[in-house]
């Protein structure tokens, strides 16, 4: 078989049509789920980092990332920014990195023993929404509309290399060796070796992935153009799509556990059985916009209320399971 034939395979081999499985139950009301506790951030309360001690959520109103102790449930610091948070939060290299909407778009690097800021580089978020990730000791961003990923040196913020994905892909995150992209204005996850920069694979899901995060051997991306969570297999590369009924605006996907967490507005949360690849349970209501999961909670922001919520992970499967 020559080279050509073998492009055209492999090419036909990573871009799998969709399967969808069953539409989910009705939601339920968010109210329900009743939160151990609720701090209030600032004028938005966006993004969200779990760390071994703590959890970290980014503000508007002002400008900063907030470290909440689980252990008290209370604010144990407020690291102020020189602007906007606007694109995701990482946690590597001991540092926490927060890209920023400034003129020109920056990154702020946050020292997680002393909880303040330790630097600002002169490159940036490529576009609000977008995301950051740290994998291979680096820090990888999209720095442009062009789709320039670069990969950044922790200690100098400093360029190492840059490598191209479609333009108007904004999104990473790492998994086992490779960087994963959604194509926001596209409809397709494209996988980078971090070692090396190769392509190795370009996945077909729904329209404009945006948000996305790894588990169970996949790859979840979070489809604001239709509303759905699409499984891309890092290893078949097959793809299974997801109905959710959330697209539109905002949003943020996460993995733990077995489950897939994700929230948008007007759908605050929703919760995917990564085995079964069926929604378990979803709530309606006001809130929602950004999630993570750890120290046996569900850490959920009201964009609009500027503030974020702790919610048993266990009260929340109990519901689910009071539904069937």
């Amino acid at each position: 078989m020559n080279r050509l034939s073998l492009k055209i395979l492999g090419s036909a081999l990573a871009l799998w049509s969709l399967s969808t499985s069953v539409t989910a139950a009705p939601p339920r009301s968010i109210a329900e789920l009743t939160p151990v506790a609720t701090l209030q951030l600032g004028e938005t309360a966006d993004w969200v980092a779990i760390t071994p001690d703590a959890v970290w959520v980014a503000s508007t109103g002002p400008f900063a990332v907030h470290r909440i102790d689980p252990k008290t449930n209370r604010l144990s610091a407020t690291v102020p920014l020189p602007g906007e948070p606007c694109a995701g939060l990482a946690v590597g290299s001991g540092s926490l990195w927060v890209p920023m909407c400034t003129t020109p778009p920056s990154l702020a690097k946050v020292d997680l023993k002393t909880h303040r800021l330790a630097a600002t580089f002169g490159v940036g978020p490529a576009a609000a929404e977008g995301g950051i990730a740290y994998g291979a000791g680096s820090v990888w961003l999209i720095v442009n509309k062009l789709g320039d990923l670069a990969r950044l040196d922790p200690a100098r913020g400093t360029v190492l290399r840059t490598d191209r994905v479609p333009a108007g892909s904004y999104n990473p995150t790492f998994s086992n060796g490779t960087i994963w992209v959604s194509h926001a204005e596209g409809g397709e996850v494209t996988g980078i070796d971090a070692a090396t920069g190769a392509k190795t694979a370009t996945v077909a899901t729904g329209p404009n992935p945006r948000f996305l995060t790894a588990g169970a051997g996949a790859i979840w991306t979070l489809n604001q153009g239709d509303g759905t969570v699409t499984r891309v297999d890092t290893h078949g590369r097959r793809a299974i799509a997801i109905a959710l009924g959330t697209p539109g605006h905002g949003g943020d996907i996460t993995f733990s556990a077995g489950r897939v967490f994700s929230t948008m507005p007007k759908m605050p949360l929703s919760i995917i059985d990564a085995t079964a690849n069926r929604v378990l349970c979803q709530w309606a209501g006001p809130g929602g916009d950004s999630v993570g999961v750890g120290h046996g909670a569900i850490w959920l922001t009201d964009y609009h209320a500027g503030s974020v919520s702790r919610i048993p992970v266990k009260d929340a499967l109990a519901r689910c399971a009071d539904s069937k």
